[in-house]
């Protein structure tokens, strides 16, 4: 099967994909394009996924780190020589290297300054995004030239509120940072919330003042066809899950 990633509009001109879990050779709970080293899955396996990834974009290598949910910035060189580094954003302005974030419900974010060839992508999940992942991702593209007026910023397929249920401790660790954080969480169940991961992203985006940000769409919990959901397998008590893989190079 062709690998037929996702695109963002605001990226048009770079090269980039949000890919889906269909094109690779995972089978079982894998199927097909699991990305991920950290997964279960046969390591030949994924490292297939990963090439036919890179055959995609043209390029020579595909670079992740070690993703632990807060907000180191990983500047990227070449492919790292040892252990992947932990981070949950990288960002480089070295051709030919792509740049991977692997999520399973969390948002992956993919940015570019063309004009000063200069990239970034960040892993954002709620501590992430809290955190301040993708304001660290956008001053460390400053640092290597960008203006962040230029950047264009893209979140890829993520959990939507509609089944992003969270309690109340939850919702408090958000108003203890901004009593105005209420906007990004709708009534549930009982003391249940609905968290509103996308829309938090690009709120954070856009206050950080890049020249654009989208979401795409696309919920990887409601769609077990296209998209590997963390939540969902543990709804369904599985024993693992697969890695979505976001990517964008110069």
């Amino acid at each position: 099967m062709t690998l037929s990633p996702l695109l963002a509009d605001s990226l048009d001109g770079v090269g980039h994909g949000f890919f889906t879990r269909q094109g690779g050779v995972s089978t079982g709970l894998y199927a097909s394009l699991n990305g991920g080293p950290g997964s279960n899955d046969s390591a030949d396996v994924v490292a297939e996924n990963r090439s036919r990834i890179c055959a995609h974009l043209g390029i020579g290598a595909l670079v992740s780190v070690y993703q632990v949910h807060g907000d180191r910035v990983e500047p990227v060189a070449g492919p790292w020589p040892g252990a992947r580094p932990q981070a949950d954003a990288m960002v480089t302005n070295r051709p030919g290297l792509g740049l991977a974030i692997l999520t399973a419900d969390c948002a992956p974010v993919l940015l570019a300054e063309p004009g000063a060839g200069v990239i970034g992508a960040a892993h954002a999940g709620w501590k992430g995004a809290l955190a301040g992942v993708l304001e660290a991702v956008i001053s460390a593209m400053e640092g290597l030239g960008a203006e962040r007026n230029r950047i264009a910023a893209a979140i890829g397929p993520t959990i939507s509120q509609r089944a992003y249920e969270v309690g109340p401790e939850f919702v408090e660790r958000f108003l203890d940072e901004d009593r105005g954080f209420s906007r990004f969480f709708a009534g549930g169940t009982g003391d249940r919330a609905m968290f509103d991961l996308p829309g938090f992203c690009l709120h954070r985006l856009r206050e950080a003042e890049v020249a654009r940000a989208e979401w795409i769409g696309h919920c990887t919990y409601s769609d077990p066809d296209r998209f590997y959901s963390y939540r969902r397998t543990t709804h369904a008590r599985e024993a693992d899950y697969g890695r979505l893989v976001a990517a964008i190079a110069l």
